[in-house]
C-alpha cells in the first residue's frame, strides 16, 4: 500500500467525537481531488459539482471502515441526464469515480446555484461495503432530492438507523475550475441526549453551506469546531485523501482476456490495435494485434 504524504494545505479528512463520544463526526477538504476528477473526465460544471460531492462522501465513509482491504462503492442511479454516478473508496483515503454523462447542462436553480438535483434526477442510491466477509453489505434507498447530501443523510437514518447530518458542497469558478470542495458528516449515537440532538439539529439547519465556510478559509477542523466546539470535540484522526485509481494495463488485459475468444479473434481480424479506457480515471491503454493474440 502506497502511503500518502500529509500536506496541511492539501486535501485531508479529520475524524472526531463529541458529547462524551455520543456524537461522531467527519469533515473533509477535497478541492484537489475534485479538480483531478474534473480534468480526467472533462466534466461540465454541474457534473463537477455532483461528482465532487459524491467523492467527498466516499472519502468520509471510507474513513468509517476499519480493515486494510475494505472497499466502499456508492452508486447514484437517477433518471436525470447525468446517468449513474459511481464512486469507490478505501479506508486509506484513496477515492475515484465517474459519471456516465460528464457533458451535462441544466438550468441553474437561481443565479450562482447549480441544480445538481435536476442533473441527478430520481432513482436509487446504493451503498456497497466489501468488508472481507462472504458477501458484501448492500444497502439501497430511494433518492430523495438528488442533491446527494440529503440522500446520504436519508440512507444513514433509514438503512443504518444512525441519524445523520450530511453537508456536501463544490464551488466552481467562472472558468469551470474547482474553487472549493468538501463536506461533513455528523452522526448521533443511540445514547446521545435529547439536548445534544436538539442543539445539533438547530445548528445544522441554520448553518451556511460548506463552500461558504471554506470560502472564509475554514479548515475541516474549523468546520467541526463550528458545530461541536462547545460539546467537548476531540479530533482523533487526520489523514490525507486523493483521487487515485489503481488500474493498470495488466488489469485491463486480464479483463479483456475474459471475453469470448471468437470476439477477440474478430478484433484481431480487423487488423488494428485497440484502445481501452478505464471508466474511473479515463486512462487509455493500447493493445497491439500481437498482444491480443497472446490473450487467445
Amino acid at each position: 500500500m502506497e502511503l500518502m504524504k500529509f500536506d496541511i494545505n492539501g486535501d485531508y479528512i479529520v475524524r472526531g467525537t463529541a458529547a462524551n463520544e455520543t456524537v461522531r463526526a467527519f469533515a473533509v477538504r477535497s478541492t484537489e481531488m475534485t479538480a483531478v476528477a474534473r480534468e480526467r473526465h472533462h466534466t461540465f460544471p454541474v457534473i463537477t459539482a455532483a461528482l465532487g460531492r459524491l467523492l467527498s462522501a466516499g472519502a468520509m465513509m471510507g474513513a468509517m471502515m476499519k480493515g486494510e482491504k475494505d472497499k466502499l462503492t456508492l452508486l447514484m442511479k437517477g433518471d436525470g441526464p447525468a446517468g449513474q454516478i459511481t464512486v469507490t473508496a478505501d479506508s486509506h483515503g484513496n477515492v475515484k469515480g465517474f459519471a456516465d454523462n460528464p457533458s451535462v447542462t441544466v438550468p441553474d436553480k437561481y443565479p450562482g446555484k447549480m441544480d445538481v438535483g435536476a442533473a441527478v434526477g430520481r432513482g436509487t442510491l446504493t451503498v456497497i461495503m466489501d468488508l472481507g466477509l462472504k458477501e458484501p453489505y448492500n444497502g439501497q434507498v430511494e433518492i430523495q432530492t438528488g442533491e446527494i447530501g440529503d440522500d446520504l443523510a436519508y440512507y444513514f437514518t433509514v438503512s443504518e438507523q444512525t441519524p445523520s447530518a450530511v453537508g456536501l458542497g463544490v464551488m466552481v469558478d467562472t472558468d469551470t475550475s474547482v474553487r472549493h470542495s468538501g463536506g461533513f458528516i455528523i452522526q448521533v449515537m443511540p445514547d446521545a441526549s435529547e439536548e445534544t440532538i436538539e442543539a445539533l439539529e438547530k445548528r445544522v439547519s441554520s448553518s451556511e453551506p460548506v463552500t461558504a465556510m471554506m470560502e472564509k478559509g475554514m479548515s475541516p477542523e474549523a468546520i467541526l469546531e463550528h458545530f461541536l466546539g462547545d460539546m467537548g470535540l476531540v479530533i482523533s484522526e487526520k489523514h490525507p485523501v486523493r483521487f487515485h485509481c489503481d488500474c493498470s494495463k495488466e488489469k485491463v488485459a486480464g479483463v479483456l482476456s475474459t471475453i469470448q475468444k471468437s470476439d477477440l479473434q474478430d478484433i484481431i481480424d480487423d487488423g488494428e490495435e485497440i484502445e481501452v479506457k478505464c471508466h474511473f480515471c479515463n486512462t487509455a491503454y493500447n493493445f497491439s494485434i500481437e498482444e491480443l493474440r497472446d490473450m487467445i
